[in-house]
């Protein structure tokens, strides 16, 4: 089972280069980062989690931008969105900004998505919030065609562009995977539906992907298809962790705060031991 590391890159957290370098020579597998493009002061969307809204959802870097910087000084981390929120963003440009990352980074990207829900966020890019799931759904199409295709066009209800011509294309073949965030079921229907991978939260407030692995095996007989999952926020006690493998979860998530490096480097310290 493979582990990695998810944090909310801000200017007072520890860089995302001096993190991806320190996780790389530990034998970290990858390096997660989320994305909010701002968060209006309407505050509509209650925080999921509960409780307030954490400062460092309003200061979170670009992610691209963030793990750009990474590529530059690793060999071998992998380097994740984790999510993107594909459904508030420009299809062309997102596929662009994949595809060079994964050329920058010698193919190591990983597309970690989701659909959001900060509604008043996302209606400020011009985006329903009763939409989003279709919207979300047809922009990886969209860019799958974009990624694949040596002139791609699409014509959809959302997205709509006539023959182009836009490289370079991933390094990765077809292209990075597309690992669909979500809980169950309907995360997990979305991503046996149109997924290279499933990307659940570990726990939730009332929820626990353990409890709920069952559940979603039944999903994968129903469909006919399987995906490699990616428990997100899993518990930091490595005694926990054996519990995901044995349920056949193929990567754990750990979530780091956003703090300076002297107290990243002794969890990640910690931590490497059990890898």
């Amino acid at each position: 089972m493979k582990v990695g590391v998810a944090m909310f890159c801000t200017d007072y957290a520890m860089p995302s280069t001096e993190l991806a370098v320190s996780l790389e020579a530990r034998g970290f597998e990858s390096l997660w980062l989320p994305e909010h493009s701002h968060i209006p002061l309407s505050r509509i969307s209650p925080f999921p989690p509960g409780g307030d809204l954490p400062k460092k959802y309003y200061d979170v870097l670009d992610p691209f931008v963030a793990l750009g910087a990474a590529a530059a000084v690793t060999i071998s981390l992998k380097l994740a969105t984790g999510i993107c929120l594909v459904a508030q963003r420009d299809a062309i440009q997102t596929a662009k900004a994949v595809a060079s990352l994964d050329q920058i980074s010698g193919g190591r990207f990983l597309f970690g998505i989701g659909p959001g829900w900060n509604r008043d966020e996302m209606e400020n890019h011009g985006i329903l919030f009763k939409s989003r799931m279709n919207v979300m759904r047809e922009k990886v199409a969209a860019m799958r065609e974009i990624w694949t295709q040596s002139e791609p066009e699409f014509h959809g209800a959302f997205i709509d562009f006539d023959q182009m011509v836009t490289s370079p294309k991933p390094i990765q073949k077809p292209h990075p995977p597309v690992i669909v965030g979500g809980g169950v079921p309907h995360g997990a229907r979305r991503a046996l539906a149109y997924g290279d991978g499933w990307v659940p939260n570990a726990t939730r407030p009332n929820y626990r992907l353990l409890d709920r692995m069952s559940e979603y095996r039944e999903m994968e007989k129903a469909v006919g298809r399987s995906v490699p999952i990616t428990a997100f926020g899993v518990e930091h006690d490595p005694e926990f962790w054996g519990a995901y493998e044995d349920a056949g979860i193929d990567r754990i998530i750990l979530s780091m705060p956003s703090e300076p490096a002297d107290a990243i480097l002794p969890m990640l310290d910690r931590w490497a031991v059990s890898l």
